[in-house]
């Protein structure tokens, strides 16, 4: 059994076990830290009955208009806890704070375009790529930099479906085309 709970600053200190995974992105402690000023109830964690901390969601809102979205940064869950819903957990209370009280369109996230296993969970969550941003993840050298795909689903303020299209694996972007 693990619950959800509001991440507080202090775990920073306890999220090794989720962190040390290849496929999990890690930060600087002050990033995690601006996440957690500026979007407190966008950034939570489940915790096991002993209380370690076995997942964590790192989100936020941003744009304008019809592209005001909520946006996932990080969604991360430790191994002995994978395959168990958590990740579902996860993201869909971060659907449901996007929705309420921030009214986003829908919700975004970038993930590797190499890391098939993360497509097809967020796909049966019911996301889809909206475009594929063209050496999204730097690398040395530039011209080496790996593909993101941009991969959203609609909230229920777009009910004419407008933040998502079909075949965009193939709509390719330039990272400075992305609209932050």
């Amino acid at each position: 059994m693990t619950s959800l709970r509001p991440f507080h600053a202090t775990d920073l200190f306890r999220v090794d076990a989720v962190n040390l995974d290849v496929l999990t992105e890690n930060y600087h402690i002050n990033f995690y830290l601006s996440y957690l000023v500026s979007w407190p109830t966008l950034f939570f964690s489940t915790e096991n009955p002993r209380g370690e901390i076995t997942g964590y969601m790192m989100g936020k809102t941003e744009g304008k208009a019809k592209e005001w979205h909520g946006h996932v940064t990080c969604l991360s869950v430790a191994s002995d806890y994978r395959r168990i819903g958590l990740a579902r957990t996860l993201v869909d209370n971060l659907e449901r704070r996007s929705e309420d009280p921030y009214d986003a369109y829908f919700l975004d996230l970038f993930v590797r375009a190499s890391n098939v296993q993360a497509i097809g969970l967020y796909k049966g969550f019911g996301y889809s790529v909206y475009r594929r941003v063209v050496e999204y993840y730097s690398a040395d050298p530039p011209e080496t930099g790996e593909d993101a795909f941009d991969m959203r689903k609609p909230l229920k303020r777009d009910v004419k479906r407008e933040s998502i299209r079909e075949d965009g694996e193939n709509f390719r972007v330039s990272p400075d085309e992305v609209y932050l």
